[in-house]
């Protein structure tokens, strides 16, 4: 008897052992979906191959760039283990981008109040690809070339994972929308829950296909590690946000600016070098368009060329324009995540103008001035003595060193006051008389 409660205990402490070790690593996707999204979710699904049972992506995202979006996919079909994208919370919704991780994933499943779709291919060029002849408005070959790869390569996700093809594909060509409550109905999704718990519960004994294995789940009592970015993935996520880039990319080319036209500040050169840098860094991630960012610096030249070569506007008038156009044109993409904000970018435009407008009062204030002819400016100035006149000597006045005659010796360090100019050489005498 005693053997047999021995032999039960040690089942038990197995049992609970083997409980406690169970766990589900949770992946949190919240705004656009770019190179440091892709990075953290490539590094989370790979950090679980080792000992979890389960991922969960928590989704809530309005869409991403493609090639960020695809890397995702390739990392989610090629995991060992179970795949959920869960589109959470309330509110939430997995549009454009987000559309594809749920048909990816292993399991789909939304919270109420959710919603999905709208997964069209945004052109990169706008309008400028279409073809507009007698009132109509027909798609490129370009924009047909993207569509119906966007359309195959959902299609091929759904065949995967055996969910609604029809809709894959309206979401593609027709931006179609489901909510949550429609999206089950109509076989996109698996599971509504209203919180991670209540669908590790629903999911507990479900029988999913993942890399070519059969696998059961079991999900009772699983715990939950969210996995929480790196200082490198934070910093990423940072300084790829497009308006964070934008401003560390102007924020470099004023700070060498200034350091060129005022060496021997260091400060400002050394920040605006190491702003230049990180920005240069962070666009290299992002759908950068080169034109844009040649305006920008055009721009910003014409400014400065006002500054020293003043043309009373035209030079500052069209660098300021340059600016804000190469601004708007700089994120070679219409995604929503991916814009400039437009704070930024007119806050920027109305320090330019600032600039601008200061230098150009600066450069009418000295048209106005009357013209200095000679040295006729320095009648009557006062100026200390430098070297002794007795009766020649140097002075100085306003800052310049001249030759100066006393017929009264005037000793170095006093003052005396110009009364005639002969040449470069002044008259004076001590201001006592």
């Amino acid at each position: 008897m005693r053997r047999i409660r021995i032999w039960l205990l040690l089942i038990l402490s197995m049992v609970s052992l083997t409980s406690f070790g169970r766990h589900a690593v949770q992946l949190t996707i919240d705004g656009g979906i770019g190179p440091a999204t892709a990075e953290y979710i490539e590094n989370g699904i790979q950090s679980a191959q080792a000992d979890a049972d389960l991922v969960i992506i928590v989704l809530n995202t309005p869409g991403g760039l493609d090639s960020s979006t695809r890397l995702i996919v390739q990392s989610v079909l090629a995991s060992r283990i179970p795949v959920v994208t869960y589109v959470a919370p309330n509110g939430a919704r997995a549009a454009s981008a987000g559309t594809f991780l749920i048909y990816a994933s292993t399991i789909a499943a939304m919270a109420p109040s959710t919603h999905l779709g709208a997964a069209s291919p945004v052109s990169l060029t706008g309008n400028l690809g279409q073809n507009k002849k007698k009132g109509e408005d027909k798609p490129s070959t370009m924009e047909k070339k993207v569509t119906n790869d966007a359309v195959a390569y959902i299609r091929s996700l759904a065949q995967l994972r055996d969910r609604n093809v029809e809709f894959a594909e309206l979401a593609i060509k027709e931006a179609a929308t489901l909510t949550s409550t429609e999206a089950l109905k109509k076989g996109v999704i698996e599971y509504i829950a209203p919180d991670v718990d209540n669908l590790l519960t629903q999911l507990d004994g479900k029988t999913v296909h993942q890399s070519g294995q059969k696998i059961t789940l079991d999900t009772k009592n699983i715990s939950i590690k969210s996995f929480e970015p790196n200082w490198r993935m934070k910093f990423l996520l940072i300084i790829t946000d497009p308006t964070v880039a934008y401003l560390l990319l102007l924020l470099g080319i004023y700070g060498i600016f200034f350091e060129l036209f005022n060496p021997g500040f260091i400060v400002p050169g050394v920040i605006g070098g190491v702003a230049m840098i990180i920005a240069l860094y962070a666009l290299q991630m992002l759908p950068v368009s080169f034109a844009g960012l040649g305006l920008i610096l055009l721009g910003i030249a014409f400014i400065i060329a006002e500054i020293f070569n003043p043309s009373f506007g035209a030079l500052g008038i069209g660098g300021t324009a340059a600016f804000i156009i190469g601004s708007i044109m700089l994120m070679d993409t219409e995604v929503e995540a991916f814009q400039i904000a437009w704070s930024a970018i007119l806050g920027m435009a109305a320090a330019n103008i600032l600039l601008f407008g200061i230098f150009l009062g600066m450069a009418v204030r000295s048209r106005k001035r009357k013209a200095l002819n000679s040295t006729t400016h320095l009648m009557d100035e006062v100026g200390r003595v430098i070297t002794p006149l007795e009766p020649e000597g140097q002075i100085m006045v306003h800052g310049e060193i001249w030759s100066a005659y006393s017929d009264t010796p005037v000793n170095k360090g006093e003052h005396v006051r110009v009364t005639g100019i002969s040449g470069l050489r002044l008259t004076v005498k001590p201001v006592n008389e």
